[in-house]
């Protein structure tokens, strides 16, 4: 099964609105920053337009944060564009007849719920500003050993 890279490449793309608001800021130059297609780009930024959190003119190339980076939760990000979709899922076809088949989605059901509400609590809790901070110090680190 494939991960979704869709929250990381939003907080990605959000991060980079601010880092580089004084550029021209096309599809294109995002997608080279993610490593992904001007495609991908567009699709993120039209949900995070739907969710509030970025403006965007059609012909421009200058989306913009439509909040101040302290007021965007990584739990925002992540339900604009994951939905409420749950992070953890159990198979629902396992053998009834099977010690295990018939009882774990039961067990893991209650640990996934607790997992679930105890990742979306830190996410809350995280601003994007939180992320653009250590971004610029991450970078402040790499520059002081070059």
């Amino acid at each position: 099964m494939r991960v979704s890279t869709r929250f990381s490449d939003s907080i990605h793309l959000l991060a980079f609105l601010k880092i580089y608001a004084d550029q021209r800021l096309t599809s294109d130059l995002i997608a080279s920053s993610i490593e992904t297609s001007p495609v991908v780009v567009r699709r993120l930024m039209g949900k995070l337009r739907q969710a509030g959190l970025i403006t965007t003119t059609p012909g421009s190339a200058q989306p913009a944060l439509a909040k101040p980076l302290d007021q965007i939760s990584l739990l925002t990000i992540f339900y604009a564009v994951e939905g409420d979709k749950p992070l953890f899922a159990v198979d629902p076809k396992t053998n009834p007849d099977c010690i295990v088949g018939g009882n774990i989605q039961t067990v893991l059901q209650q640990y996934y719920q607790d997992a679930q509400t105890a990742a979306e609590a830190r996410l809350a809790k995280t601003s994007l500003q939180d992320i653009v901070d250590n971004i610029l110090v991450e970078q402040a680190k790499k520059e002081a050993l070059s």
